[in-house]
């Protein structure tokens, strides 16, 4: 059977697996990796906050993390094998870029990076908390629901990306206004909920897929937290300024 899931990197492509793999992917597994690749975005993230508060430019961190970190998804997205290598290089990649933008907006707003990993730590485990308990289904039609959710915010992200380009700055993205703002809180949650289908698929594949491909169900996890934490970042930041 095929289960789908709103983070990309969950799809069925990515959980192939022969059965003559003795060694499968357990829980247990999962977290060890995912917390050792959190410790390491924040080491790189440390990093660079700490360059800002001494001066340093850290253009270059922000967007060289970012294009590596990118480079190294694609890469881990065909070669899954390599998941063991490529997932902790895409986590301090990462890291680079978070610290960056979140040195800027302590800078700005004192605090509300912390704010912001509080939030995200406590939207995963009231996700996590609905799905154990089953408060909330994750049913086709709730699956729907994200998938059209998330389509939605990355064409208006990348239409703001390609306006920028021309500097032109959309207001629903870079604004401070209501309707911003309820873009921002509405990224937030989307992001929140993707969660729940990646629970929701990585609890029917335990004890199925291969042992290596706990490397890629952290990579997917990290990838729904980070965009969850830039969200809450961003409403953060808006709800400062409009306040």
């Amino acid at each position: 059977m095929r289960y789908n899931t709103s983070n990309p990197v969950f799809n069925a492509y990515f959980w192939k697996y022969s059965k003559r793999t003795s060694n499968r992917m357990t829980l247990g597994g999962i977290l060890l990796k995912t917390f050792y690749t959190l410790f390491l975005v924040s080491l790189t993230a440390w990093y660079v906050w700490n360059l800002v508060k001494h001066g340093k430019s850290v253009t270059y961190y922000i967007y060289g993390g970012l294009l590596v970190a990118i480079f190294f998804s694609v890469l881990t997205s065909y070669k899954k094998r390599w998941a063991p290598v490529t997932v902790p290089i895409y986590a301090l990649a990462k890291g680079f870029f978070l610290g960056g933008i979140s040195a800027f907006a302590d800078s700005q707003f004192k605090g509300i990076p912390i704010q912001a990993v509080k939030v995200s730590i406590v939207a995963f485990f009231v996700m996590l908390l609905l799905y154990k308990l089953r408060i909330v289904k994750v049913t086709h039609q709730f699956r729907s629901i994200i998938y059209s959710a998330i389509a939605t915010i990355m064409v208006v992200y990348l239409i703001s990306f390609i306006l920028r380009l021309f500097d032109i700055h959309l207001g629903i993205v870079y604004g401070t206004s209501w309707f911003s703002i309820g873009f921002t809180l509405i990224a937030a949650a989307v992001a929140s909920f993707s969660l729940l289908l990646d629970f929701s698929y990585i609890e029917r594949q335990l004890g199925r897929a291969p042992k290596y491909m706990e490397w890629v169900a952290t990579w997917g996890i990290l990838v729904s937290l980070i965009w969850l934490y830039v969200e809450v970042l961003r409403l953060l930041k808006k709800l400062a300024i409009k306040f």
